[in-house]
């Protein structure tokens, strides 16, 4: 004998309401993510342990003063500061040839002694946007992107620095593409 189930509009307002959260919850999980601070170069705004929630994407939107989650440098460890797509005139790079986006090791040549941030099993670094394409270059990178005083940062760039001045940064390894950007800080979570 065969039963026929008829939906009752309660029921089928409840399987709706769970299809919308699902659908919601994977907009959300694809639209943000939350990533762990383990580095100093964003003290005091930032410390070891922080969690900060990040909205990815960025392009065009991308504005001076905001803070952004990346992975800087080509999969082969090099730096693509210059223009021109070499690595910084210092020469900076992972000495163990690995990228400071990969999981090996845990030294980054570019924020101190160790990753700065986490998700999912790979490094990214965290900074603060200085400078955004057809702005001024800023006087304390003009070395690490060889450029001379009036000079405007480039289409597709971005210099970005940290909070610690001790951090290595744009000063160190020159401009950030602005397509190894993951996403901007949206504001810190709690520990």
């Amino acid at each position: 004998m065969r039963y026929l189930v008829t939906p009752t509009p309660a029921s089928a307002a409840v399987a709706g309401l769970l299809a919308a959260g699902v659908v919601a919850g994977l907009f959300v999980r694809r639209r943000f993510v939350v990533v762990r601070v383990s580095g100093t170069s964003m003290v005091p705004t930032y410390r070891p342990g922080d969690r900060v929630l990040v909205r990815r994407g960025g392009g065009a939107a991308l504005r001076r003063g905001q803070v952004v989650i990346f992975r800087h440098g080509s999969r082969d460890g090099t730096g693509s500061g210059l223009p021109d797509g070499s690595s910084s005139p210092d020469g900076v790079s992972s000495p163990d040839g690995t990228n400071p986006g990969s999981s090996g090791g845990a030294r980054s040549p570019y924020g101190g002694a160790a990753e700065v941030a986490r998700l999912g099993g790979t490094s990214w670094l965290i900074k603060r946007i200085a400078a955004v394409p057809g702005d001024r270059v800023p006087d304390q990178v003009m070395a690490g992107v060889r450029a001379a005083p009036g000079d405007l940062v480039p289409a597709g760039r971005l210099v970005v620095l940290g909070d610690d001045p001790a951090s290595m940064d744009s000063r160190r390894w020159g401009y950030l593409r602005t397509d190894e950007v993951l996403g901007v800080v949206v504001r810190g979570l709690s520990r």
